[in-house]
C-alpha cells in the first residue's frame, strides 16, 4: 500500500468521486487553504449563530456573548485544524498541550482584536451588530490562519 493512500482523509476520497476527479490535482495543490476556508466558513456560521442565539434569544450582552461563543468555536477550530487542515500529529501529551496552548493563545489575541472591533463599532458607535460581527470575523479568520500555519502547526523540517 502506498503512503498516499494511508493518509487519505474523507475530503481526498470525496475528490476521488466521479465528476470530481478532474478537480483533484487542483484540490491537492490547494488543499490546506481550501480546507481552512471550508472549516473557517463553518466556524463563522457557528460563531454568528451562537452570537445571535445568545444575544437575541438569551438576552446576553454583546461582549459576553462573544466570549462564550468564542470558547465553543475555538474548540471546534482546534479539532478541525489539527485533524484535517494542517494534519498536525503529535507524539506526546506534552506536544498536544503545546499545540493547544499555542492555538488558544493565538485565538486569544484575535479575540481581543475582535472585542475591540465590536466594542468600538457596536457598543460605542451603534453600527449594525451583524454587519460588524461579519466584518470582524473576516479579519479574525485571516489572522488565525497566519498564526496557525506559521506558529502553532508549523511543519518541522
Amino acid at each position: 500500500m502506498q503512503s498516499e493512500t494511508i493518509h487519505e482523509d474523507i475530503f481526498d476520497r470525496i475528490m476521488g468521486l466521479p465528476g470530481l476527479r478532474i478537480l483533484k490535482p487542483w484540490y491537492s495543490k490547494h488543499k490546506e487553504v481550501l480546507l481552512y476556508l471550508f472549516f473557517g466558513g463553518l466556524a463563522v456560521f457557528l460563531n454568528l449563530g451562537l452570537f445571535i442565539l445568545f444575544t437575541k434569544r438569551f438576552g446576553w450582552g454583546d461582549l459576553f456573548a462573544n466570549v462564550v461563543d468564542w470558547i465553543i468555536c475555538v474548540l471546534f477550530q482546534f479539532i478541525t485544524n489539527k485533524t484535517w487542515v494542517f494534519a498536525a500529529e503529535t507524539d506526546s501529551t506534552k506536544g498536544l498541550i503545546a499545540q493547544l496552548t499555542g492555538f488558544f493563545g493565538g485565538r486569544l489575541l484575535t479575540l481581543l482584536l475582535e472585542e475591540l472591533i465590536l466594542g468600538i463599532f457596536i457598543v460605542s458607535l451603534h453600527w449594525n451588530r451583524i454587519g460588524v460581527k461579519l466584518a470582524a470575523q473576516i479579519i479574525v479568520i485571516v489572522s488565525n490562519y497566519v498564526i496557525s500555519k506559521f506558529f502553532v502547526f508549523k511543519k518541522k523540517n
